[in-house]
């Protein structure tokens, strides 16, 4: 099964645009975002994403990124 990360559009103008365009180069990931994802808190703090239904969160956006395919491997290592 691919990986599904999932993105807040409410949470795009925090940087995870930028993570969001990199991660849909990958075709071996879905990408997708919504309108809002339940996370306003978090939302309004940090970039972040879910993957694989899991919040994952960055200092950055740049973090972020990493912590994603951190994410990523870990589950295809399960």
């Amino acid at each position: 099964m691919r990986p599904i990360i999932e993105f807040c559009q409410s949470n795009l103008g925090a940087g995870t645009l930028r993570v969001k365009e990199e991660l849909e180069k990958d075709p071996d990931l879905d990408v997708i975002d919504y309108g809002c994802l339940g996370f306003c808190g978090e939302c309004y703090q940090y970039p972040y994403a879910l993957v694989n239904g899991e919040f994952v969160y960055g200092e950055s956006p740049k973090d972020l990124l990493n912590k994603i395919r951190e994410a990523i491997a870990k589950d295809e290592m399960l």
